[in-house]
């Protein structure tokens, strides 16, 4: 290292490919079924800074290109945890990774209630959990995951701008906003999908809910939110343990470009801070628009 910067030089990316190789070679000897998928997203972290350190000094220079540069940011947070959430990105035609939109049946099928005393295939089941798809919607629920992850970072983001701790310039807003994103969309995954699951491994207790006069809502909400509030054990477990176990990237971003270590502190607190109040809004609205039926998962796909 020479003074406070890594080197770019050929040793760099042979670091780089055998920490790459070590993750993988892990991942497929532990059978983790995630060997492959370690390498791209190696690969693509890589191209992506690459493009990224290229076109960055023309956006911080002006204001409209750093909101922009924001905005591309929350698409793609949004993208991603659509994906995570409600697999709306399925195997459309066998291949990974391509959004799919299924074209309105001309009828549904009538599906008889289980256990029901009487029941057959002409009467109506009752109506699932929020989470369960219903056949004949266009699979695009999972862009609602753009309102947890913006509801979270924009009055963080206004709070930490207006009070001027943060300066107004495109080198100070980027990588605060982008840390703040990746919080409500780290958070925003974990619990969407937490909530989904809940739904439909204790549907039991959703449909106990509703025989004893509950709104489906809040017979929604008592089943899913215990577990999807777990979604904020990382941040929290961070924000405890913050300078005993861990140094986060603010700190040492900070301090390698030069700023005493209470002023590395002081910048690691305040987005430490700001990722709690981010993640506790985007893990609430999340909740909501799963207790609502807003996100959703698709049924099973078919490759044709």
């Amino acid at each position: 290292m020479d003074g406070n910067t890594i080197p770019v030089t050929p040793l760099l990316g042979a670091v780089l490919a055998v920490l790459a190789l070590l993750a993988a070679a892990v991942a497929a000897l532990g059978r983790l079924g995630v060997a492959r998928r370690v390498l791209t997203a190696s690969v693509r972290a890589a191209i992506q800074l690459g493009v990224v350190s290229l076109v960055i000094a023309a956006v911080l220079r002006s204001l409209w290109l750093t909101a922009a540069f924001v905005a591309l940011m929350h698409g793609i947070a949004t993208v991603t945890s659509a994906r995570r959430i409600t697999h709306d990105a399925t195997r459309a035609a066998g291949r990974p990774g391509r959004w799919r939109v299924r074209r309105r049946r001309a009828s549904a099928p009538v599906l008889p209630v289980p256990g029901a005393a009487g029941s057959s295939t002409d009467k109506p089941a009752r109506p699932g959990p929020p989470g369960q798809h219903v056949p004949g919607r266009v699979e695009r629920s999972g862009l609602w995951a753009a309102v947890p992850i913006a509801s979270g970072l924009l009055p963080a983001l206004a709070i930490v701008l207006g009070s001027g701790l943060v300066p107004l310039k495109g080198i100070s807003v980027v990588p605060v906003a982008g840390i703040l994103i990746g919080g409500a969309m780290t958070a925003t995954s974990l619990s969407g999908r937490r909530a989904l699951d809940e739904l439909a491994t204790r549907r039991g207790e959703y449909e106990a809910a509703l025989a004893i006069g509950l709104t489906r809502r809040d017979a929604a909400l008592e089943v899913c939110r215990p577990s999807a509030a777990q979604a904020l054990v990382p941040a929290l477990d961070q924000t405890r343990t913050v300078g005993l176990v861990t140094l986060p990237g603010a700190f040492v971003g900070v301090l390698l470009g030069g700023a005493s270590p209470v002023a590395a502190g002081a910048a690691q607190l305040l987005v430490l801070v700001a990722l709690l109040a981010v993640e506790c809004i985007a893990v609430l609205v999340a909740v909501e628009l799963v207790a609502a039926g807003r996100l959703r998962r698709p049924e099973t796909p078919t490759t044709r």
